[in-house]
């Protein structure tokens, strides 16, 4: 089936008790069985629950893996994905990865036994020489938050599997609709559900879709055992979001692309990161292994005094945490999203006070176009 079919179809059938075309919220913590052993595949609400499994099946179908599990966000995801390895185990992380993947990882998972290399991911010979005797996973994020880099997934994977290497890919920016990391070699992918699966702002969630069987029986008992699972509400959301998601991703990546060039012509703006650009360095890395080149724009307008005026001058997009959602948003990673990063950490990525993040919404582009240039005269 075509991806748009499978995002409104997959794991979605039709409730046979009274025919219902959307699945049900199934708000129930447990169970009645017939007898001792006997159950109809359901025995306690963190264990399963028809919502949550409609989810998983969803988008372990648009993922093109073999099994997805929904949490409660999209930290609890990575959480749970981490819980994979044992104390005394090395991980290589991409170093522009979000701040709260950065901030999990140093403050909690460090303190267990876990030990960290964060580098540029964008070039194997980096990876290599991270490389360590207990090196046992490399996590990517591609695009990166904020600065957009991107890693070549398919050369990573040869590189992991060859060293027996977990790989996991937080696909958060680009969603399933425009990249599909598991084709390329991966071994897990993430999401923060809240993000573009979701796509209204309006439900906190994550998932991960493993690529066999090992993998799945593992995470599942992670899954359960540790119970930061998606609660049936929130599952439904998601499930509600993902029924558009091509039609969003399609006007995202279309404003998003209007919205860089426009920027690209500012003079008070000093440099674009998008990989739709021509003058990105990895476009043709992206239009590779991309559909699409997606709704998140960073971009340097010299100065923190300068972003601020920025950030406080716009009127339709609005300044807050969080991307992928139908409305726009602006927001500052420094004092924000990467705030838990270490500034000389930042400053060796090259994420300065300068740069502002757009995550680009579906409304009319002329609009958000009109919305930047009055912020922006401000200056």
């Amino acid at each position: 089936m075509g991806f748009a079919t499978d995002a409104i179809h997959a794991g979605q059938e039709p409730d046979p008790s009274t025919g219902a075309i959307t699945v049900p919220i199934y708000q129930t913590s447990t169970y009645v069985q017939d007898a001792l052993g006997e159950h109809k595949g359901y025995e306690y609400g963190r264990t399963q629950n028809p919502t949550r499994a409609a989810l998983e099946k969803n988008i372990a179908v648009l993922e093109k893996g073999f099994a997805g599990f929904a949490f409660a966000s999209g930290m609890a995801a990575i959480t749970s994905v981490l819980l994979l390895l044992k104390a005394g185990d090395h991980v290589i992380v991409t170093d522009n990865v979000y701040g709260g993947t950065y901030r999990l990882f140093m403050r909690i998972f460090s303190g267990l036994g876990l030990e960290f290399t964060f580098t540029d991911t964008s070039g194997l010979e980096n990876v290599r020489r991270a490389m360590k005797p207990n090196t046992r996973m490399l996590f990517l994020e591609t695009p990166t938050n904020p600065l957009l880099t991107l890693t070549d997934l398919r050369h990573t994977a040869t590189f992991c599997n060859d060293m027996n290497l977990l790989m996991v890919v937080d696909n958060t920016f680009m969603s399933p609709y425009f990249q599909k990391p598991l084709n390329l070699g991966a071994d897990i992918v993430l999401h923060s559900s809240t993000k573009y699966l979701n796509g209204h702002s309006d439900g906190v969630g994550g998932v991960a879709v493993v690529n066999t069987q090992d993998l799945a029986q593992k995470l599942g008992f992670i899954q359960n055992s540790a119970g930061a699972i998606l609660a049936p509400f929130e599952s439904w959301l998601v499930l509600r979001g993902i029924k558009t998601l091509a039609l969003r991703m399609e006007k995202h990546n279309d404003n998003a692309m209007k919205i860089a060039e426009y920027l690209l012509r500012v003079k008070k703006v000093r440099k674009v990161f998008y990989p739709g650009l021509p003058d990105h360095p990895q476009h043709e890395l992206a239009k590779k292994q991309c559909t699409g080149f997606g709704g998140m724009i960073s971009f340097d307008v010299g100065s923190l005094d300068r972003a601020k005026t920025l950030v406080e001058n716009v009127k339709i997009f609005a300044l807050a945490e969080s991307l992928g959602g139908v409305e726009s948003l602006i927001g500052h990673p420094v004092t924000m999203t990467h705030a838990s990063i270490p500034k000389e950490d930042r400053l060796k990525m090259g994420l300065t006070d300068n740069i502002v993040r757009l995550s680009v919404g579906v409304e009319d582009v002329e609009d958000l176009i009109g919305d930047l240039s009055y912020a922006l005269d401000r200056i």
